[in-house]
């Protein structure tokens, strides 16, 4: 046993990264339990394993006594001595009670627990080996498919992909070798579970920095992602070095590098804009290539009016609303675009219903739609200190506006 012992420590720390030291300790503890059988209840057992040559030894503390009614947990003066001379009634004294053979049932015992051990060390070693990997891309090939998960073999593990982090258009076949964005490490029942994914805007990320030298030397930034997987994504760059193109770096000589992250998303295309700390440049760069006629920003409320064109209103918008769903989320701003005579008519009306309303004139009207009052349904549910920043508006004419647009509300309701 004490041969074969040592060959599993030895194969253990080879092949599966286990240190001997954490093998020793498990085995140990379990064989503490396992050897009770063999040797009973003995008080405070401790199991030892000379690591070269995995001798197995077995010792226990005894209470030295006058008279011994526990013999497991109490020794005489008289045997005490011979273990230790200085011995005196009262001490506690180490004996070895290694039995010659620990019995068939309790080496049984011990080699289920050390498996157990074996298996549970191996668990931490590969959950804390991948969890300092979250956000790193990683190969591995499919395996199989659970459910609507797909399970890739990473070597050590298996890792799961699923069917939110799968892209719909790919087919992962069983055998083929996919590269994958650690997204998560779970400690799941059945051991560390490492959460995979090829649709996170990082894994694109990822691509670019393997791609291009200059991103992971720092000279280019990557500000923000979006991405709708498989179909498009929008990424925002800019550039630390003035020397340093940042938009030039990701396409690459002749494409190169912007290409090389396409064959990898399975043909996705990929807009590289420039990322700029004014907002309204930064929102035309992103509505690129469509052009603007105005762009209008609130900044209190995030929103952003684009004022297009007829042959450019499409273009900004995109197909089935794609390029304004980008930009929105690649800049944060809330973007509305509209055909210059849509807007136009637009503010006309609300000119024309405020100044309507008893005590305000067209002048007034056009302030207030200026100042972002479009209608009676925002004056209902505005402040008067809101209304009274309108020059020529005082508090009781803002009461009034709001008493006004209130009961045109009540009334709608009930209508």
């Amino acid at each position: 046993m004490n041969a074969d012992l040592i060959a599993v420590l030895d194969s253990m720390e080879r092949e599966k990264g286990i240190s001997r030291e954490v093998l020793l300790e498990a085995i140990q503890s379990s064989l503490v339990s396992a050897s009770k059988k063999s040797i009973g209840p003995a008080r405070e057992l401790e199991v030892t394993i000379d690591p070269k040559t995995g001798d197995i030894r077995a010792f226990s503390r005894l209470i030295v006594t006058d008279w011994v009614s526990d013999p497991f947990g109490e020794i005489t003066l008289e045997e005490a001595v011979k273990l230790e001379p200085g011995a005196k009634l009262g001490d506690e004294v180490v004996k070895e009670v290694t039995p010659k053979n620990f019995g068939r049932i309790a080496a049984q015992t011990a080699k289920q627990v050390v498996v157990q051990k074996i298996r549970e060390a191996e668990k931490d070693v590969v959950f804390g080996e991948f969890q300092s990997r979250v956000g790193e891309i990683i190969s591995g090939v499919v395996r199989h498919h659970e459910k609507q998960n797909v399970i890739i073999d990473l070597g050590r593990t298996e890792g799961v992909m699923p069917p939110r982090e799968q892209c719909h258009h790919e087919d992962y076949r069983l055998g083929s070798r996919v590269r994958v964005y650690i997204l998560a490490v779970r400690d799941g029942a059945k051991g560390p579970e490492v959460i995979l994914s090829r649709t996170h805007p990082n894994f694109v990320k990822r691509l670019f920095e393997l791609e291009v030298p200059e991103i992971d030397e720092g000279a280019v930034e990557i500000k923000d992602i979006a991405r709708e997987p498989g179909y498009r994504t929008k990424i925002a760059v800019f550039s630390v070095q003035d020397k340093v193109d940042s938009v030039g770096a990701c396409v690459g000589l002749r494409g190169n590098r912007v290409k090389a992250v396409v064959r990898e998303l399975n043909g996705e295309k990929i807009d590289i804009i420039r990322w700029d700390e004014d907002p309204v440049t930064y929102i035309t760069n992103a509505l690129s290539p469509a052009k603007l006629k105005l762009v209008t920003i609130d900044p209190a409320k995030g929103e952003c009016e684009v004022i297009v064109d007829e042959d450019q209103l499409s273009l900004a918008i995109g197909k089935k609303g794609q390029n304004v769903r980008l930009s929105s989320r690649l800049t944060g701003w809330k973007i509305d675009i509209y055909r210059e005579g849509e807007v136009l008519k637009g503010v006309k009306s609300a000119i024309a219903a405020l100044s309507d309303i008893p005590g305000v004139g067209e002048k007034m009207a056009r302030k207030l739609v200026e100042a972002g009052f479009i209608g009676l349904p925002v004056i209902a549910i505005s402040d008067p200190a809101d209304l009274m920043e309108v020059e020529g508006i005082g508090e009781k004419t803002a009461d009034e506006l709001i008493r006004i647009a209130r009961e045109a509300a009540e009334k709608t309701e009930k209508s």
